[in-house]
């Protein structure tokens, strides 16, 4: 079954284009599209989708706003800001409300249907030309871990914790470390409680921070 999307972009040529992009291969089905970020929740509400691309720019109720809400629900799908805009603060603000990636519409196609995939299979992606500035400046406000948090972590959890930092998906990580899919999920689980982390990539923005790559 081809992964589900609800996309939200106040442009409906944009909104066009990306469609035909991701849905080239027949690995993704755009399911639902929004102008504003009311329509975007109307959209996740009407569709159930697996992943939803949001557009932090638009009129009304703008994606970061629509994002704040949808993060909230306990059972909200993987989301992340897709966006011509790489400004930093975007960035910042769109990973602190609890999204799980960011991405240019500029990528190359192969590129967003794979994070989107990804996103679905519970990775956390981030365009490889913001990570390595975003991460250790999010992460330089964060405390150090010091005896108590990383300590605690297993040799095995400090190797997932790098995984995660890469913004791998657990079956990228399982793959590497030769583990099952769902004992990577139980580890993430651990770690976010021993870490104090909201999700998965909170934690790599902490793990960032430690020098953890």
């Amino acid at each position: 079954m081809p992964v589900r999307v609800v996309l939200a972009d106040d442009e409906p040529l944009m909104r066009a284009g990306l469609r035909t992009v991701l849905e080239a291969g027949g690995a993704v089905e755009v399911v639902g599209q929004a102008e504003d970020g009311a329509a975007m929740l109307a959209c996740v509400d009407a569709h159930r989708p697996d992943v939803v691309l949001v557009d932090v720019q638009m009129p009304g109720v703008s994606g970061l706003e629509a994002l704040r809400v949808l993060c909230r629900r306990p059972d909200a799908p993987p989301a992340a800001v897709l966006t011509t805009f790489d400004l930093d603060d975007y960035v910042a603000e769109a990973l602190r409300v609890g999204v799980q990636g960011f991405l240019l519409k500029d990528a190359e196609p192969d590129a967003l249907v794979r994070a989107v995939l990804d996103l679905a299979a519970g990775g956390a992606v981030l365009d490889p030309r913001i990570t390595a500035r975003l991460l250790p400046r999010l992460a330089a406000g964060t405390p150090p871990p010091g005896p108590s948090k990383l300590a605690d972590l297993t040799p095995r959890e400090l190797q997932v914790l790098r995984g995660l930092a890469a913004g791998d998906s657990n079956a990228v990580i399982g793959e590497r470390l030769g583990l099952a899919e769902a004992t990577v999920k139980k580890y993430v689980s651990a770690l976010l409680i021993k870490l104090g982390a909201e999700n998965r990539v909170q934690a790599a923005l902490l793990a960032q921070g430690w020098g953890l790559t």
